[in-house]
């Protein structure tokens, strides 16, 4: 298990569209893979990780927001969201954009289909951070950050913090 470096706004692969993943072709490396991931992810004290964040053009995420405290781990193989609904304006930040955090509008409840670590598909409605964690991880597969979503007199502010935090972030 490695903890990896976690990309950074301005990398490329942060903006790629992450073709679907072929199971069986990844399935030897997953385990490895996730085991990585889920160190990564905690040492970032995030509650999610997407594979173009450790530099992978992979259509993967784990997430884990810890409802009533306890571990929900959750693999995203090829996830897509199927249904959305409500809204909800809450702060969001991210691992990729350390130190900035804005309130973004998203959807209140999400279904999300999706293979999981067995290669088996599996569905889940997701209400307030899990539906906020699924949109946001699904976004990084498509090439999205949560920036890019921002209304843009917002934008212009996160661009501005982050021109003056990029000399800081590692």
């Amino acid at each position: 298990m490695t903890v990896r470096r976690v990309t950074k706004h301005g990398e490329r692969v942060l903006k790629t569209l992450c073709p679907p993943v072929d199971y069986e072709a990844l399935k030897p490396d997953l385990p490895a893979l996730l085991k990585d991931m889920w160190a990564t992810m905690a040492s970032a004290r995030g509650v999610g990780l997407a594979a173009p964040q450790i530099g992978l053009s992979l259509r993967l995420a784990v997430i884990d927001v810890r409802p009533e405290g306890k571990s929900l781990r959750l693999v995203l193989i090829n996830p897509e969201i199927i249904a959305r609904e409500g809204e909800q304006n809450e702060e969001e930040g991210c691992l990729s954009v350390p130190g900035i955090y804005a309130p973004l509008p998203r959807a209140a409840r999400v279904r999300v289909r999706a293979l999981g670590e067995d290669g088996a598909p599996w569905e889940l409605t997701g209400e307030g951070l899990l539906a906020r964690a699924f949109q946001h991880e699904i976004d990084h597969l498509d090439g999205k950050l949560f920036v890019d979503r921002l209304p843009f007199e917002h934008k212009l502010k996160v661009l501005d913090a982050i021109k003056d935090a990029k000399p800081r972030w590692s």
